[in-house]
């Protein structure tokens, strides 16, 4: 194999590839990365037996071959080289890079033990790329990370017709973001479990083209398999995962909560607010939310040491007649920043159901304005001391 490149192509290449290549792999050819080169291109791909990524380039390709190298080890020599072509030669037991005046040698592994990637299912359906990456960055932060408890480190896609439905959970904050795309059949109808963090690292690695095409595999023909695909000026990319099982928990009703107050607050000024408020709380305690008439006061400390509170301007209304249904709330510092930090809106609003109840965050285009409810965010308040 004889192939020429340029250094920006092959290092954006051989980067998006291995970024899914396992730290400790099971077993040793797993750290590998293929390199496949024919009349069309070269192609560069990498799997786990969970998750794949293949990205096929454009190249000047003198012979055709293949070779299967150490991805990890191949990206960092891919980073550092000088801005020139580069040229790549496999002789089966070892390839040659040269760029330039620099020179690499790296032994190969064996490519017949090398495991077949899976195959794209059937194209369900195509998304705008900068959309789906949006929608899916606003819903992985309620995601679980607790690998024992697998079923709450995914995002449940619900395809209905137009429509597709991201909802995550981690037992403690819920998000749900819909949106429409453009399903191959306006009949489809899909469930499915996809692992958050492959779901959050496909939709940013390919918002640079245009449109993903979304594949979910139908029961009985590879089932348990999704596929994205998506084509660039950086060549186009494939990558698949394996889906998660279990039963996603049944979460959805309490999106639908009817509250009986809402406050209204300007997004930035909340988050800066936060921010500098929860500078003093202590791990595992909360950041108070006191509300009154027009205003809402933050406050957070650490025992005597240190104590914090800042007021915003809000707009607090009373769903039902009578005083305030609640005066005062318990935020995860954590979990109400990143709620926040997921709405694009200028404004918020907050939904209070009941004390030490669920509270629903949905964004605001004005202060006045309807409440925005394809992004709903809640979030499970802490018990306050009494």
């Amino acid at each position: 194999m004889r192939i020429r490149l340029e250094r920006d192509t092959l290092a954006e290449a051989v980067q998006w590839a291995a970024r899914s290549l396992p730290t400790r792999p099971s077993v040793p050819i797993l750290a590998g990365l293929l390199v496949r080169a024919d009349a069309t291109g070269v192609v560069l791909s990498s799997f786990d037996y969970e998750t794949s990524a293949k990205i096929t380039v454009q190249a000047d390709v003198a012979d055709e071959g293949e070779a299967l190298v150490s991805g990890r080890l191949l990206a960092d020599i891919c980073r550092s080289l000088p801005a020139k072509p580069v040229d790549l030669t496999a002789d089966g037991t070892h390839v040659e890079l040269v760029c330039g005046s620099a020179r690499f040698t790296l032994q190969t592994l064996p490519v017949a033990d090398y495991p077949t990637l899976p195959a794209l299912p059937e194209a369900t359906g195509t998304v705008p790329s900068d959309l789906f990456a949006h929608a899916v960055g606003q819903v992985v932060v309620a995601a679980g990370r607790d690998e024992l408890l697998p079923v709450f480190t995914g995002v449940r896609v619900e395809i209905e017709g137009e429509t597709v439905s991201l909802l995550a959970t981690d037992r403690y904050r819920m998000a749900l973001r819909e949106f429409t795309w453009n399903p191959a059949t306006p009949q489809t109808s899909a469930v499915a479990l996809v692992p958050a963090k492959v779901l959050s690292d496909t939709a940013r690695s390919m918002a640079a083209g245009e449109q993903i095409i979304l594949s979910l595999a139908s029961s009985g023909a590879g089932d348990g398999i999704i596929g994205f695909e998506g084509h660039g000026g950086g060549g186009d990319r494939q990558t698949t995962t394996r889906l998660l099982d279990g039963e996603f928990p049944k979460v959805r009703h309490i999106m639908n909560t009817q509250p009986v107050m809402t406050i209204r607050l300007n997004t930035a000024d909340t988050i800066a607010a936060a921010r500098r408020v929860s500078l003093v709380a202590e791990r595992n305690t909360s950041l108070r939310m006191l509300i009154g008439e027009g205003v809402v006061t933050l406050e957070a400390a650490t025992g005597d040491q240190a104590q914090a509170s800042e007021a915003l301007e809000a707009v607090v209304e009373q769903q039902s007649g009578g005083d305030l249904a609640v005066t005062a709330a318990g935020f995860n510092p954590t979990y109400l920043l990143d709620a926040l930090g997921a709405f694009d809106t200028p404004y918020v609003n907050v939904a209070f159901t009941a004390p030490n109840k669920p509270c629903q965050l949905t964004g605001l285009a004005e202060i006045d304005g309807d409440p925005i409810t394809d992004y709903r965010h809640v979030i499970m308040l802490m018990r306050l001391p009494s």
